[in-house]
């Protein structure tokens, strides 16, 4: 049977590359649930287990059922009715329920609401995953955010109110904050959220480019303080669907077809507050876009996955010149390369992801459950910092790195079918229009580069690499290891000359630093999976047919790792001239380069 969690060696490999037993003693909290939850695993072995059957569970789903309904929802669309109700493609309808049945709408919840309480890292899997299949139904899939904004910040009654329906897959969700004038700026939102004399709140005006706007449970960012511009006169708000909630219209798009994105008018709707007034934005807004941009990234793997099958499968296949055309040098280092940039931004997501879990379980700990001997509760703080600086970095590189990867990817994948790529013969064009919408959702590339370059130019992104140097790597690899140390000084004194410049130089070089940052964090991570001590056996395709033979996935990973890092070497030290050269043309000359605002 087709499985798209068993067909992909990479993922089944790093499940087992990973560490995951910590991320599970995280999550189930030393596995105190095990006797007060049927489903709750008594320890890491268990849950691991647990890990991978539904993995495995929802890859066979993903492949058998929606997979071959992604190019009719696509075609479908959706559909707003008269009623103001939107009307889904059948394709995702049927998919929402069979992931409902699946149990698997409420992955990160906790069991006492009837969610599988997996880790950040093994729900990034389930996004590539689901979205290999049918990038427009992660949208629906992925916004369990929501649910767990909820399970964080809101009271009680909201909790018991909401997210048992959530795990259940009865609801579905929105994340209701941009507007037409408020797009990446959301400390411009303008709609008004206000009290009667009972103190119930009530929400009125415009939103727009809301994916999933027509779900079950909104949250909406809000102005509660009218008289303080800004995020702190922002508060988040619960509401459902009613007869106060208008669609007005669901947005012509370029791709992702499937998922509704709508603009809602509030007439005076009836909500619930979440948590505190005036920390809408600065915390739990912030929060929920964090978990959403791991998404993206997850959702970029799964399309750039998607596209390079299709590519790799017609080269194989494809004659011209009498020969397949992977045999023509361009074409087969063009495949090569993308196949090592999907694994690059595998490695750097689920890292990401690890580091996230890390960051939630010190902070759960420290909050709930601090150690009472001052030595190790001052550790426990140290920790809790530190990951939560790798988190805040690492989180927009994911983002960035693998949306614009993803755009590549689509893009040689029609390159390869050449005009076949071109036609709707083929699902490349459908791929290629639905990863381009992620460098611009839930932030832009250019926005996530202004938060990632903070961190390289703070020197977190350095005391990330040293403890990645500090690892234990196979003696082969030390060439490389000394090539990524060549690179680290080069990216610090790089580092050094943009703050010296000031932040607007940083911003405009931020680009290239954060990608100096990326190059070197993935080289170690490949060495990481060079010296690997998963025994496991990847298949070898010679001559475009299968032959039996196998290759230890440690080999394997030592010639990916060596590809990867003395290609990038010479990429790093231009990168770094780029930087430290000084031009700042871009501020003194913009007028004369650019010249007049053309004239219709």
């Amino acid at each position: 049977m087709a499985n798209f969690y068993s067909d992909n060696n990479d993922i089944k490999f790093l499940f087992r590359h990973v560490d995951l037993g910590t991320a599970a003693q995280m999550c189930e909290e030393g596995f105190k649930f095990a006797g007060e939850f049927d489903h709750a695993p008594a320890d890491a072995d268990e849950a691991i287990q647990n890990y991978e059957m539904v993995l495995n569970s929802l890859g066979q789903l993903c492949a058998e059922f929606i997979a071959p309904r992604a190019e009719s929802v696509d075609r479908e669309g959706n559909i707003l009715n008269a009623d103001g109700a939107v009307t889904r493609a059948k394709g995702i309808s049927e998919a929402i329920e069979k992931l409902g049945q699946a149990e698997v709408m409420g992955f990160t919840l906790p069991h006492r609401f009837g969610g599988l309480n997996f880790p950040n890292i093994i729900y990034s899997m389930a996004i590539e995953i689901l979205s290999r299949a049918d990038a427009a139904l992660m949208n629906i899939f992925g916004l369990q955010g929501i649910a767990e904004t909820i399970n964080a910040f809101a009271s009680e009654e909201i909790k018991q109110k909401h997210l048992h329906d959530f795990s259940a897959g009865k609801v579905t969700g929105a994340m209701v904050l941009t507007e037409p004038d408020a797009g990446s700026d959301l400390q411009s939102v303008k709609l008004r959220a206000f009290q009667d004399a009972a103190g119930n709140w009530f929400l009125h005006g415009v939103k727009r480019f809301i994916t999933n706007g027509c779900g079950d449970v909104l949250l909406v960012l809000a102005r509660s303080e009218p008289d303080r511009s800004g995020g702190l006169g922002l508060s988040l708000f619960v509401c459902g669907p009613g007869p106060t909630v208008h669609i007005r219209r669901l947005e012509d798009k370029l791709g992702i077809h499937g998922s509704p994105t709508c603009e809602i008018f509030f007439d005076n709707t009836p909500c619930e507050i979440i948590g505190e007034r005036q920390r809408g934005l600065v915390t739990y807004v912030m929060s929920l876009m964090n978990g959403a941009r791991i998404g993206i990234a997850g959702q970029s793997m799964g399309i750039a996955e998607a596209a390079y099958r299709i590519a790799r499968d017609y080269a194989n296949t494809r004659k011209q010149f009498a020969v397949a055309i992977e045999k023509l040098p361009a074409v087969r280092d063009m495949l090569i390369d993308m196949k090592i940039a999907i694994e690059a931004g595998r490695a750097l997501l689920y890292e990401t992801s690890r580091v996230v879990d890390l960051e939630i379980g010190y902070a759960k700990r420290l909050e709930e459950n601090p150690p009472v001997d001052k030595d190790k509760a001052k550790q426990l703080k140290n920790d809790s910092r530190k990951y939560k600086r790798y988190a805040s970095m690492l989180t927009p590189m994911s983002k960035y790195y693998c949306s614009e990867m993803c755009n590549r990817i689509t893009y040689d994948s029609i390159q390869v079918l050449g005009g076949s790529g071109y036609m709707r013969d083929y699902a490349s064009e459908r791929l290629a229009r639905d990863a381009r919408i992620t460098t611009i959702y839930e932030g832009t590339s250019q926005l996530q580069i202004i938060a990632a370059v903070r961190g390289v130019a703070s020197g977190t992104a350095g005391k990330f690499m040293a403890e990645l140097a500090e690892q234990e790597y196979d003696s082969g690899l030390k060439d490389l290891l000394e090539l990524l140390a060549e690179g680290r000084e080069l990216m610090n004194e790089a580092a050094a000359y943009v703050k010296e410049q000031g932040n607007e130089y940083m911003d405009l070089y931020g680009r290239p630093l954060v990608d100096i940052a990326i190059d070197l964090i993935n080289g170690y991570l490949f060495c990481g999976q060079a010296s690997t001590k998963v025994d496991m056996e990847v298949p070898v395709i010679e001559n475009g047919a299968g032959n039996g033979k196998t290759i230890p996935i440690k080999k394997r990973k030592a010639m990916v790792a060596r590809r990867y890092i003395t290609k990038n070497t010479p990429k790093i030290a231009a990168l770094a001239r780029l930087i430290s050269a000084g031009d700042k043309s871009t501020f003194n000359e913009y007028d004369m380069l650019v010249g007049p605002v053309p004239k219709e």
